[in-house]
């Protein structure tokens, strides 16, 4: 998988405010020209906090949950890659 098949494109990470979310995140803004990553949780805190610390508008959140597919349909629009992080505990 190269980088530059990210260009220009929506990337969406399900469980986005997670480990693997937060790293993937920090990768994909630091080290490829994607347009825009959206990242879905069920964790409004944890979005605020990651909301700080990128502090990039390239970052949008949504709230959800990946059991309510309902909540999936605004992030998913127009995504051009999804990565499948998230995880009851």
């Amino acid at each position: 998988m190269t980088l530059s098949m990210f260009k220009d494109k929506t990337i969406l990470i399900v469980g986005g405010t997670g480990s693997f979310g937060s790293a993937a995140t920090e990768y994909f803004l630091n080290n490829s020209e994607v347009a825009e990553v959206r990242i879905l949780s069920r964790d409004e805190k944890k979005q605020d906090d990651m909301r700080k610390l990128f502090n990039d508008e390239k970052i949008k959140f949504y709230l959800g949950d990946v059991r309510d597919i309902s909540t999936l349909w605004a992030p998913m629009y127009e995504t051009n890659f999804v990565f499948q992080a998230a995880a009851l505990k």
